[in-house]
């Protein structure tokens, strides 16, 4: 008896933390009333972008565990606890620009070790019962994505390649919504992820409740593939993914109407699907010229307006839609536009707390917008000493992805941005 009690006593110890907590297949989050539920009740969060998680999580010359578990340990601590993750790469590595490893090196043909560090990874977020988005593929060639799809299959013209100028990647990616080959591999691609078992817990990925949403791509555009095909794709991708998956949300990866041909019609077409559940948006002030890079701090108030318009014109279509909507990627260079954690980020704190309180005003309202996650987590990494411009192997893994200057939008361990998002996540609870 005595030995009976003791292990009970640790059995509450160790689940009632939250770190190896077990959910049952009734823990799924689910929307009612326009409102993400969890446990039965509304859903709000803070989280971040850390696409390159699983592959901290591989025992591998790329791999980290030791750092990975004290990235969630920390971020865990401090409120955050959505993460946006990536699948995994395709294509052939030494590829310039592309980040490495990769998962899928040929259509079908993946590296084990990854898969790996993938269910390495989801058991970690599992014991801290954290949530996790996982895109399955993307719009952009730093991972491959679109255009690795269109070169196997030869169906684009200088795709792959890690080359391409904006102009030939806007030419070619839109080739892919209209490549039925393309598709299919996208597919088989999905029902491979998606019905895997997690060797760590010995549970399917379909009943693992810590998965928010599947997400088709990361920033899924037409380009130049035309508005109604476009369309058509997000909801036969998304509609495939329920018929695998009876159990998860889908969302697009959508930046909204900046990635819709600026287009909010389209947009609000694409998640009018009953096969999408939410809506995503991103938020690019640097990227959309919203700032004077010279002068970020006195560009504030120009990125406040522009913020409220664009948040407020998505929000009034999530309310016709009756859907939440997610912010799931935004970020601001660092004071004075460099990339060590010696320039402040007083700047970037300031348009965090200006994101935050919005959502915490929605909460408070019981209002649609649901979710944020900054871009990115840089963490404990570090940029390189050289100041290197983009990502080489053997430096650090941060945000910014391998064709970025590396420290550019990462959030690191050290940055006065911490206290600032652990604040307002943790008013959350």
């Amino acid at each position: 008896m005595h030995k009976f009690i003791t292990c009970l006593i640790l059995i509450c110890l160790f689940t009632g933390s939250g770190y190896g907590q077990q959910r049952s297949s009734n823990d799924f989050i689910v929307i009612k009333d326009g409102q993400f539920i969890r446990d039965g009740k509304p859903y709000y969060f803070i989280g971040t972008n850390f696409w390159y998680g699983p592959i901290l999580g591989t025992i591998s010359d790329y791999g980290n565990r030791d750092r990975l578990v004290k990235e969630l340990d920390f971020m865990k601590a401090n409120g955050i606890t959505n993460l946006r993750v990536l699948v995994g790469a395709e294509g052939p590595e030494n590829v310039r620009n592309r980040i490495m490893p990769t998962l899928q090196k040929q259509p079908g043909v993946y590296e084990d070790y990854l898969w790996d560090g993938l269910d390495f990874f989801m058991n970690e977020v599992g014991k801290r019962d954290m949530t996790v988005v996982l895109f399955l593929t993307n719009n952009w060639d730093w991972s491959g994505g679109y255009m690795q799809y269109l070169t196997w299959t030869k169906a684009g013209t200088q795709a792959g390649d890690g080359t391409n100028d904006w102009m030939n990647v806007s030419r070619n990616v839109g080739d892919f919504y209209n490549c039925a080959e393309c598709l299919n591999l996208l597919k088989k691609h999905i029902s491979t992820v998606v019905n895997r078992t997690n060797a760590y817990t010995n549970q399917k990925y379909t009943e693992d409740p810590h998965i928010l949403s599947w997400q088709i791509a990361n920033e899924p555009r037409p380009m130049r593939a035309g508005k109604d095909r476009f369309a058509e794709v997000i909801n036969e991708i998304a509609s495939y993914i329920h018929s695998v998956d009876k159990n998860h949300m889908v969302s697009t990866g959508s930046e909204g109407e900046m990635g819709s041909g600026n287009d909010y019609e389209l947009f609000e077409r694409a998640h009018a699907y009953p096969s999408i559940d939410y809506l995503t948006i991103h938020l690019w002030p640097k990227n959309w010229r919203w700032l004077d890079e010279k002068d970020i701090a006195g560009s504030l108030p120009n990125i406040y307006a522009k913020t409220d318009e664009y948040l407020g014109k998505h929000l009034e279509i999530a309310a016709r839609l009756k859907k939440p909507l997610v912010l799931e990627e935004f970020g601001l260079p660092r004071d004075n536009h460099q990339y060590v954690l010696s320039d402040p980020t007083t700047s970037r704190d300031t348009f965090y707390s200006y994101v935050f309180n919005k959502l915490k005003t929605s909460k408070e309202n019981k209002s649609l917008f649901a979710g944020c996650n900054f871009w990115a987590w840089g963490g404990y990494a570090r940029p390189s000493d050289d100041n290197i411009i983009w990502w080489h192997v053997g430096d650090d893994y941060m945000g910014d992805p391998a064709m970025e200057e590396q420290g550019l939008n990462s959030v690191f361990d050290a940055d006065t941005t911490i206290p600032v998002i652990s604040s307002f996540a943790k008013n959350l609870e």
